[in-house]
């Protein structure tokens, strides 16, 4: 059953006419004749419309031109979703029904709200988020994408979008006339596919990420002449809790990320050795909360946008997005975490995309329905995507280099792969082979039994890749940040009193958190610990910095 289904009370609460009156300090009356638009998807929606009197009509777009209604809004209901809290594109059209007075609470006056009233704005972004989760189901609003399923670029960018929570639709063209009279307009070569609709009615063909996010308004920088107090470089989970604590203390903050908010955190289908969820939560779950959280206390998100040079020459620091914009900041915080670390197998690149993976996600796990799977890893992500694709799967091999899983996996997850019958553990076995046609799909995988030097080769259409990460640290050089033999930013100078400060590289005002720094836990709870921390550090830098100004 859909969100919209089992949670439209929590989607949907009606406030009082006590509680309007509460609201009323943060937005200013507007009123819309019947027949009138409150705002159009793919329009920036000016704020949160809290319903006074009269009736709102709330449609989505489907597909394409089809419109079908969601529902009427009355006296007490309030129009928004999530995106409402950074000023992002609609999803949906809003049009009155009857003549209507509104209270409009802006941006920046919407999370104002949410921290001045607890508990009205407890409910609230309960419902902010719950109607984003139903509009990714429905696939509301977003672009639509053309194309065969499961082709590499349907894949690659159905993961970019999903990864970002944002709605979007997949056409088969095969199955719908609409779509496949498009290609034939658009799309006349294969190497078109996708085509891809943005909201605006403009049309992709075969977009790279960065395109698609441009054509979606999903990039932005709010106050591009702005010096902020902390610019932070990742989103993961070290980046992500830096933003909440910095924010929440009053620092202005802007986040960038090169792909999607949550990192390899996200990634994982399970994460049941987090404090406080002894349920378990997966990655997405966890970080798209902390996401949210972010731009509750005013953190500024820039995502997807990749930081391809940090500047130390002066004060303040600057950082060069690969789009050339710059932004400047008083502090930076590296917590770029690490790259997906390739093995050496030979043809590997060429069959990235096409039956070889570095995460599981539905998308991926539904291209492996009652397939066999080979799995190379042997760590606690490696261990949950097992568990999560020998749901899908009709098999899954982990392949380990060591004698087992108790040297670098959790006792829980053991157990739990032990308990689940369609599950194998090869140890002392490598990868040697990748077989396909050029330019097609993985066929088959080779391994290799290291003892006995025993060779197996299977029908095996898609290969899981967990075997660690390398920093991503490549875009600082130039700037003087130190880093180890290994490439991970060293910090603190071992006293804990004198500069650099613990969490501080040799760079006066860089900072480094999570997996990018040297001898950190390669853990979501250290990651999450040291964005936490180093916020303090901030304070002493920022303290420092205004003191030499005056």
């Amino acid at each position: 059953m859909s969100t919209l289904e089992t949670r439209r009370e929590q989607m949907f609460p009606k406030l009082s006419p006590e509680e309007i009156e509460r609201l009323r300090r943060f937005g200013t009356v507007r009123r819309y004749r019947a027949g009138e638009a409150l705002y159009r998807t793919g329009e920036i929606s000016p704020g949160m419309f809290v319903i006074i009197s009269g009736s709102v009509s709330v449609t989505r777009r489907e597909g394409l031109g089809r419109v079908l209604p969601i529902l009427e809004e009355g006296p007490g209901d309030f129009l928004a979703e999530v995106g409402q809290l950074s000023g992002r594109p609609s999803f949906v059209d809003a049009h009155a029904i009857t003549d209507v007075e509104t209270l409009l609470v802006p941006t920046d006056r919407l999370r104002a709200l949410l921290i001045a009233e607890a508990e009205l704005g407890e409910r609230i972004i309960r419902a902010l988020i719950l109607r984003r989760v139903a509009l990714v189901e429905a696939g509301a609003g977003g672009p639509i994408l053309i194309g065969p399923p499961g082709s590499l670029d349907v894949v690659r960018l159905q993961g970019f979008l999903a990864r970002n929570a944002w709605p979007h639709q997949g056409l088969d063209p095969t199955e719908d006339r609409d779509a496949a009279a498009l290609l034939e307009r658009y799309a006349p070569r294969p190497s078109d596919l996708p085509l891809v609709v943005c909201t605006d009615g403009s049309v992709l063909k075969n977009p790279r990420e960065g395109e698609l996010a441009d054509c979606l308004g999903m990039v932005r920088i709010d106050h591009p002449d702005r010096t902020y107090d902390v610019a932070v470089v990742g989103a993961g989970p070290a980046g992500l809790a830096t933003a909440v604590y910095a924010a929440s203390e009053g620092l202005s903050v802007i986040v960038f990320d090169a792909a999607a908010f949550g990192g390899q955190a996200a990634a994982s289908a399970r994460i049941e050795n987090y404090l406080g969820f002894p349920a378990g939560i997966s990655g997405q779950d966890l970080m798209g909360r902390a996401y949210v959280q972010a731009q509750k206390f005013g953190a500024e998100m820039v995502i997807p946008s990749q930081v391809v040079r940090l500047d130390c020459t002066g004060t303040p620091l600057a950082l060069e997005v690969e789009d050339g914009r710059r932004v400047t900041a008083r502090a930076v915080v590296l917590a770029s975490g690490a790259r997906y670390r390739r093995p050496a197998i030979p043809k590997l690149e060429a069959f990235e995309g096409r039956g070889v993976w570095y995460w599981v996600s539905p998308i991926e796990a539904r291209l492996c329905r009652q397939q066999h799977v080979a799995l190379v890893g042997g760590g606690n992500s490696a261990g949950q995507a097992a568990v999560f694709l020998s749901r899908h799967a009709a098999k899954v091999s982990m392949l380990v280099r060591g004698d087992g899983l108790a040297a670098t996996m959790s006792r829980y997850l053991i157990d739990r792969i032990e308990a689940t019958p369609n599950i194998e553990v090869l140890t002392r076995t490598e990868v040697v082979a990748l077989i396909g046609a050029p330019g097609s799909h993985l066929e088959r995988v080779r391994w290799r039994r290291t003892t006995t030097g025993e060779e197996t080769e299977l029908p095996i259409r898609n290969l899981f890749l967990f075997v660690g990460a390398d920093p991503a640290t490549q875009w600082l050089q130039g700037c003087g940040v130190a880093l180890d033999a290994k490439g991970f930013v060293r910090t603190g100078s071992g006293d804990g009193q004198s500069r650099p400060l613990p969490l501080e590289s040799n760079v006066r005002g860089v900072f480094a958190v999570g997996d990018v720094r040297s001898e950190s836990v390669k853990r979501v709870g250290a990651a999450i610990g040291e964005g936490a921390a180093v916020v303090a550090q901030l304070h002493t830098v920022l303290a420092e910095t205004a003191t030499a100004a005056r």
